[in-house]
Formats: structure tokens, sequence, C-alpha cells
């Protein structure tokens, strides 16, 4: 092993925490505080196609009609994924669970929204908003919660001198992976610091890990992975990530699944299928998370991950740079599909990188050369 190797993530990991007047990481009197995340909302043009990626991904399905598809995860909870017929391909929004329908109530008020009921095969209550990329956010109470699926069980492990497993083989299966449920969405946006205080201020999250990029600390982070705040509860480390970029969109999204070998071999089932791999496995570091990217039919890149960091509300957030190397413990490097730099991302990357710069926004040409020191990183 090379000297250049030994000790590669050093200062990786957020240890460190905020230098004075550097942002908190929390609203001091947020409206309300949400609970989780509780569906993401897409538009796509063939519903069979998606449901068999699906399917294949390890989703079940809730509900199927000739314009609406939901699917869910084996968790008791309403469905994950909302996805409606559409003329074209598209991310609509997220939706997140309020603890009451008094918080609704509150929410509007503030807002000026108003309260709406959701649909019958959903049930509940809904409050719909617009976060400053122009992300439909809703946040919802009282939704109809789904009886529990099948969960997949855990492989016994045999750890050192630790023997779970006597006399029996370990033989998983090369079958889709059972999706649990859904742990977070990633987006990008323009406007990262006037977002990032909205849904501290709005819904009351709070930051778990700032990033920023290389040698510019000092102009704030540019990276935010944002949790729920339920008191000594713990929860995800990250509901949400906010990434700055050239251009306001959605990243990816992610699924939790029980372990490392229904991950893998849910992948190898995905691969056996002819469906197209974008990075891992690996264990991330801002989250801990074993992970595993896949993109689906249309291009959205989805997540299979297991073992992530669960954090109450005492813990500050943790600041570290941006590197395209920092984004894992261990696993292959960060692909070019991954981080968008791969010929077939190139002509639309650049196309939104001009625009953004000619815009009045957050993404200047500090922030470009910043970015791109990040994908060299």
């Amino acid at each position: 092993m090379s000297s250049n190797t030994i000790g590669a993530h050093t200062g990786l990991h957020s240890a460190v925490g905020a230098r004075k007047g550097e942002h908190p990481g929390r609203s001091r009197n947020p409206l309300i505080k949400v609970a989780d995340v509780a569906w993401l909302e897409f538009d796509k043009p063939d519903l069979a196609r998606a449901e068999a990626f699906a399917h294949a991904f390890g989703f079940s399905t809730a509900l199927r009609t000739d314009t609406e598809l939901h699917l869910r995860g084996s968790d008791p909870d309403a469905s994950c994924v909302l996805i409606r017929r559409g003329a074209q391909t598209r991310f609509r929004g997220v939706a997140f669970t309020a603890d009451s329908d008094a918080d609704l109530v509150r929410l509007a008020d503030k807002t000026g929204a108003r309260v709406a009921a959701l649909p019958e095969s959903i049930g509940g209550l809904s409050v719909q908003l617009t976060d400053p990329s122009g992300m439909r956010v809703q946040v919802v109470s009282g939704t109809r919660p789904l009886r529990p699926l099948p969960a997949q069980t855990p492989l016994p492990l045999n750890i050192g001198s630790h023997l779970d497993r006597i006399n029996v083989t370990q033989r998983p299966p090369r079958v889709p992976t059972t999706v649990q449920r859904l742990g977070h969405v990633v987006v990008q946006t323009t406007k990262y610091r006037a977002a990032l205080d909205w849904y501290l201020d709005t819904l009351g999250m709070i930051v778990s890990d700032f990033l920023f990029y290389p040698g510019q600390r000092d102009r704030g982070p540019t990276m935010s992975f944002i949790r729920c705040d339920r008191g000594t509860v713990p929860t995800d480390h990250h509901t949400l990530a906010l990434a700055l970029g050239p251009a306001n969109r959605y990243v990816h999204s992610a699924f939790q699944v029980s372990d490392l070998d229904a991950l893998a071999a849910g992948g190898e089932y995905l691969k056996d299928h002819g469906y197209q791999h974008s990075w891992g496995i690996g264990r991330h570091i801002q989250g801990s998370q074993i992970f595993d990217y896949w993109r689906d039919p249309d291009g959205f890149m989805v997540e299979h991950f297991t073992d992530g960091d669960m954090f109450d509300s005492t813990l500050e957030p943790g600041w570290a740079e941006f590197t395209a190397s920092g984004l894992s413990q261990w696993g292959q490097p960060a692909t070019a599909d991954f981080l968008g730099t791969s010929p077939r991302h190139a002509r639309g990357e650049v196309r939104e990188l001009l625009t953004a710069l000619r815009s009045n926004n957050e993404f200047d040409i500090h922030r470009l050369i910043g970015l791109l020191k990040v994908a060299k990183s």
C-alpha cells in the first residue's frame, strides 16, 4: 500500500464543528417540526415500464390505475413513491409528515397556504408549499397507513468468534431485494442558502453535516445533510440533502433494505435484467450508509442503502471539505455517471452551467471553480 493511500480519509470525517459566526444548522423558532419524509412524486409517460423496474428494485405496488402508480416498501407506512402518467418524465416534488393536523393549521396560517384533503386513496390532509428553488413541498398528516408486508430477514453472520451459523451454508438468493422504506431525497438548487434556511425555519429540520468547496470555507457551505428534529428520538442522519449547483433538480432518492447481502444480491438481480448501475457498492462518510446506486429506465438515480447513522437532536453539525474522494470510506471511486461528468451528461451540464452563470443566483464563477475542484479531488 502506498503512503498516499494510508490515511487518505484523515480529516474527511465531519468531526470538526463550526467556526465562530458560521451557520448554526438549525432555526431558533421554526414554524413546525416535520417528523419524516412521506413520499416523492414523479410524472412518467410509461407506467408499465416504471412498474417493471420498481418490482426489480424491490418495491411493491400499492395502487395501479390507468393514470397512477403508487409504490411502497414493506414497512406499514403510506406509499413512498407516487407516479402519475404524464407527457414527459419529471420530478414533481416531495411530501413530509407532520406530527398532527394542528401543525398543518399553524403552517397554513403562517404561510398563507390552505389545508386541503388528500385523495381518498391516500387519506389525510395536506398543505402545499413551494421552496425557494421552486420545488413543490407538501406537508401531510393523517394519511392512511398500509398493512405491513413480509420483511426480508437479515442473514445470520459469523463475526469473529461469535458464531450464529453452524453446519449451515450462506446462499443469499439472487432475487429483488425488499425495499423497507424511503430514507432520503437529494436535490440540487441554485439558491442553496435561501433553500436551506427555508427548510430549517419552515419545517424545523436540522443540519447533521455541512460540506464546503475546496478552499472556500470562508464563502460558506455548499451542501447540507438535513435531518428531522424529533428530540430524543433518533432519526436518519439525513432525510433531505441540499447541494448548490447550476440547476434546480432532483439528484437521487434512497431506500432502505435489510442488510448488505440483500443490497448486493438485489443489485445482481438488477444487473442480470439489464438495468444501469451508477455507483457502488461502498460506504458513505456523511451518514455512514452502505450504498448502491442505480438508474431507472427514465434516467432517475435511486439508491439502495443499509446501516445508516441515526442521530437525535443533541448533535451539532459537522463540517468537512466537499471532495469526490470523500464521498465514501471504501469501495470504488465515485463514477463519472454518479458525478454527472460522463459524456452522456456533458452537453446538458455545460448548458446548465452557462445558464446559471448568466442568471441571478448563488452559483457564480467562484462556485464554478470550486465545483470543478470537487470533481477532481
